[in-house]
């Protein structure tokens, strides 16, 4: 039987999850975009960081949180009993 606490629970760490979630993503969009020109002056198979970071970087970050984020919530469903059958 579910019961308020237990949907508490669940919403708290969702939550909690989705905010670290959204401060990777915003990490990874914004910051790096701010200090692209920095970032220029370091090279990864010659391409400068800044452009790999925007052209491979941050859609590579984005899959990887994507995959993250359903298989922790696929933990968290099965550890509060709300998983689907």
């Amino acid at each position: 039987m579910v019961t308020k606490e237990i949907i508490e629970s669940y919403w708290r760490e969702n939550k909690a999850l989705m905010y670290l979630i959204m401060l990777i993503w915003f990490t990874v969009s914004y910051v790096a975009a701010v200090f692209a020109s920095a970032l220029n002056n370091i090279s990864i198979i010659g391409f400068p960081l800044g452009y790999y970071m925007g052209a491979q970087g941050s859609i590579v970050t984005f899959v990887v949180l994507n995959y993250y984020y359903s298989m922790k919530m696929n933990q968290l469903d099965q550890k509060y009993g709300l998983q689907e059958d």
